[in-house]
Formats: C-alpha cells, structure tokens, sequence
C-alpha cells in the first residue's frame, strides 16, 4: 500500500517556507527546561510534547507500549512557558508526535560533516498512514549558519546548504536525507523541531506559507568545502579503524533524536 507522503517533498526531501517574523514573538525558549541529549554536536533539548507529556525526549518506541512518532502529548509546565511556539506546532493542524527545541552549540562545516544522520522517524509507522517528516523553525538569527542536507552521507555531489535567520522555516524528509546543521557564531542556535504526520493539512500548509524545493544554496569558499570533506573521510575512517582494531563491525543506525 506504501504511505501517505507530500509531492511538495519529492523532488528534493525538502521544502522552504515563507520567512517568518520572529522578532514580533518572545524568547520563550529561554525560559522553558531543556534535558541533556545528545544529537549532531553538543546539544540538548527542551520537549514540549513527548511520549506520555513528561519532560523526556525519547523515541515513543523506547516506551510501553511502543508506538510510532504521532500523538504527542503536550507537557503543561512547557506548553504554558511557551504558547507561541505551540502555537506554530499546531498551525499545520497535522498529527504532531515530538515537538522539542534543540539547542545547539557553535560547530565547524566539517563538524556539520562527520555530524550528518538520518532520523528514524517511521519506526512502527503503519503502512498506509501518513510519512513522518518534521518541521524546523529557526528561532535565533544565525546569519552566518546553515544547514546542510545530502542524498548521500559522502558525496558532496548533492549538497544543499540553506540559509538559518531568524524566521527561517524549513519541512524535511529527515528520514530520507542525511542532515545537520553548520552553526557560526559565539552563542547557541536555537531551532523548533515538530514531527509531522504528512497528509492533506500539511500540504495545504506548505502551499498557504509558499514552499519552494529549491533555494540557492549558501555560498562557502571551495577550500572551506575541500577541507570538510577531507576532515569528514578523516573522522569516518579512524572510527572504522578503532573498530577494526577491537574486532567489531561498526554499526550505523539512523538517529532516535
């Protein structure tokens, strides 16, 4: 039967939204209580809808019973910091499963790199419901960050990089595309994470906020390219190699982020 997913999305896995203006909007991500875990680079994370509405955020399928990432419940203390920015959540009207803000620290292109995974966001997703894709509205104005998507891990032949303002507002298949995001700066990048349950409300957001497949991508010096390709290969291989040397295989998982 295959699942219920958004044509918006097919061309790329991506999609960006009309800018919004974050700056009418408090900094509620300031004051709402952020838990340690760990995702692409130093991070952590502040859930405002979890598996059973406590102050956690991980997978519904590490819980009893096991589900898939739908029907999130939303955690009072949170929701009550932060209205708008559940506000934003529910805007599509879509089935929301975690809805969390990531805090991330300043990284390097070639952290972005090595740091590049793909969500497991359709584990017990039933067949013939609705993809889980998930929404990121970046909340600081990180002029000088961007995020990185690849149809492949290693190849830099498909490289989107796009553009994280303030406002900046992007729909990725983040199961489908390896992902993470280059943040320049001196303070943390703070972005609102939503799965998404694609079908018709979220397709109708995405042609109510105007989304596009493709933005002109960020302009980075070649050697800056070169040499995060370079480190990433590095990186990826001396993994390999303490492995090899402890007798075991590495294994790549996709990320319960």
């Amino acid at each position: 039967m295959g699942y219920i997913k958004s044509a918006a999305l097919e061309e790329t896995g991506y999609v960006v939204l009309d800018r919004y203006n974050q700056e009418l909007d408090p900094k509620e991500w300031l004051d709402i209580e952020y838990v340690d875990w760990k995702s692409s680079g130093e991070t952590q994370f502040a859930p405002l809808a979890s598996a059973k509405g406590e102050i956690e955020v991980n997978g519904f399928w590490n819980h009893k019973p096991p589900r898939t990432d739908k029907d999130g419940v939303w955690i009072p203390s949170q929701v009550e910091k932060a209205p708008n920015l559940v506000r934003r959540a529910q805007e599509p009207g879509a089935n929301v499963g975690r809805c969390r803000v990531i805090e991330l620290q300043p990284n390097s292109y070639a952290d972005c790199l090595y740091n590049l995974h793909q969500d497991d966001n359709n584990r017990l997703n039933p067949d013939g419901t609705g993809w889980v894709v998930r929404g990121f509205f970046n909340l600081t104005d990180d002029k000088d960050s961007f995020f990185v998507l690849r149809d492949n891990r290693t190849d830099p032949s498909v490289e989107y990089r796009i553009a994280l303002p303030a406002g900046a507002q992007l729909i990725i298949d983040t199961q489908r595309l390896w992902h993470a995001a280059t943040h320049v700066g001196t303070e943390p990048r703070y972005c609102l994470i939503t799965s998404w349950e694609s079908g018709p409300e979220l397709d109708a957001y995405i042609a109510k906020h105007n989304g596009v497949s493709r933005v002109p991508n960020v302009e980075v010096p070649q050697d800056v390219l070169d040499a995060g390709q370079a480190e990433q290969s590095r990186r990826i291989a001396a993994r390999a190699a303490y492995y090899a040397a402890k007798g075991k295989a590495e294994a790549t998982a996709m990320s319960e982020a």
